[in-house]
Protein backbone atom coordinates (compact mmCIF):
# COMPACT_ATOMS: atom_id res chain seq x y z
CA UNK A 1 0.00 0.00 0.00
CA UNK A 2 2.77 2.39 0.95
CA UNK A 3 4.36 1.66 -3.09
CA UNK A 4 1.16 3.03 -4.54
CA UNK A 5 1.17 6.30 -1.99
CA UNK A 6 4.53 7.12 -3.12
CA UNK A 7 3.85 6.44 -7.00
CA UNK A 8 0.70 8.61 -6.85
CA UNK A 9 2.45 11.40 -5.27
CA UNK A 10 5.40 11.21 -7.55
CA UNK A 11 2.87 10.97 -10.74
CA UNK A 12 0.89 13.76 -9.48
CA UNK A 13 3.99 16.26 -8.91
CA UNK A 14 5.11 15.02 -12.30
CA UNK A 15 1.72 16.18 -13.82
CA UNK A 16 1.80 19.68 -11.41
CA UNK A 17 5.06 20.87 -12.62
CA UNK A 18 4.00 20.36 -16.12
CA UNK A 19 1.22 22.55 -16.24
CA UNK A 20 2.89 25.11 -14.10
CA UNK A 21 5.58 25.44 -17.14
CA UNK A 22 2.72 25.73 -19.72
CA UNK A 23 1.79 28.70 -17.91
CA UNK A 24 4.84 30.55 -18.22
CA UNK A 25 4.77 30.56 -22.33
CA UNK A 26 7.50 31.64 -24.51
CA UNK A 27 8.94 35.03 -25.27
CA UNK A 28 9.20 34.94 -29.49
CA UNK A 29 10.50 38.07 -30.85
CA UNK A 30 9.22 37.35 -34.22
CA UNK A 31 6.08 37.67 -33.19
CA UNK A 32 4.82 41.28 -33.03
CA UNK A 33 1.51 43.07 -32.91
CA UNK A 34 0.48 45.29 -35.83
CA UNK A 35 1.43 48.36 -34.12
CA UNK A 36 5.11 49.83 -34.69
CA UNK A 37 8.07 49.85 -32.36
CA UNK A 38 10.88 52.18 -31.94
CA UNK A 39 14.19 50.68 -31.45
CA UNK A 40 17.92 51.66 -31.30
CA UNK A 41 19.23 49.82 -34.11
CA UNK A 42 17.35 47.98 -37.20
CA UNK A 43 17.26 43.99 -37.02
CA UNK A 44 19.24 42.99 -40.62
CA UNK A 45 17.76 40.76 -42.27
CA UNK A 46 16.01 39.84 -45.49
CA UNK A 47 12.88 42.67 -45.57
CA UNK A 48 9.58 41.54 -47.42
CA UNK A 49 7.73 45.01 -46.40
CA UNK A 50 7.14 47.12 -50.14
CA UNK A 51 7.94 50.55 -50.15
CA UNK A 52 4.69 51.74 -49.90
CA UNK A 53 4.38 49.54 -46.25
CA UNK A 54 7.41 50.40 -45.11
CA UNK A 55 5.85 54.08 -45.51
CA UNK A 56 2.93 53.48 -43.54
CA UNK A 57 4.77 51.74 -40.80
CA UNK A 58 6.55 55.48 -40.20
CA UNK A 59 3.26 57.68 -40.81
CA UNK A 60 1.80 55.57 -38.25
CA UNK A 61 4.84 55.93 -35.77
CA UNK A 62 4.39 59.78 -36.32
CA UNK A 63 6.55 60.52 -39.01
CA UNK A 64 5.35 62.61 -41.94
CA UNK A 65 6.14 63.86 -45.36
CA UNK A 66 8.34 60.12 -45.87
CA UNK A 67 10.86 60.19 -48.77
CA UNK A 68 13.93 59.08 -50.30
CA UNK A 69 12.88 55.03 -48.94
CA UNK A 70 15.37 52.69 -50.32
CA UNK A 71 16.33 49.32 -49.45
CA UNK A 72 19.97 49.11 -48.02
CA UNK A 73 22.21 46.12 -47.96
CA UNK A 74 21.24 44.71 -44.90
CA UNK A 75 17.45 44.63 -45.84
CA UNK A 76 16.27 47.95 -44.28
CA UNK A 77 14.16 50.80 -45.78
CA UNK A 78 16.02 54.16 -44.99
CA UNK A 79 14.94 57.49 -45.88
CA UNK A 80 13.78 60.88 -44.47
CA UNK A 81 11.09 61.89 -42.72
CA UNK A 82 9.98 64.74 -40.40
CA UNK A 83 9.20 64.49 -36.79
CA UNK A 84 6.90 67.59 -36.20
CA UNK A 85 9.65 70.62 -37.66
CA UNK A 86 12.66 68.47 -37.62
CA UNK A 87 13.81 66.65 -40.62
CA UNK A 88 15.18 63.43 -39.97
CA UNK A 89 16.73 60.03 -40.95
CA UNK A 90 14.23 56.84 -40.61
CA UNK A 91 14.31 53.36 -41.68
CA UNK A 92 12.32 50.31 -40.80
CA UNK A 93 14.09 46.73 -40.39
CA UNK A 94 12.26 43.55 -41.51
CA UNK A 95 10.35 42.90 -38.27
CA UNK A 96 8.54 46.53 -38.91
CA UNK A 97 10.65 48.17 -35.84
CA UNK A 98 10.70 51.37 -36.84
CA UNK A 99 14.81 53.67 -36.16
CA UNK A 100 15.76 56.98 -35.98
Amino acid sequence: MKRYLIVAVVATSLFASGAIAQQHGSHNPAVKDGSPHAVAAPAQGANSFTQSQAQGRLTKAGYSRVSKLLKDKNGVWRGMAYSGRSHVRVGVDYKGNVVR
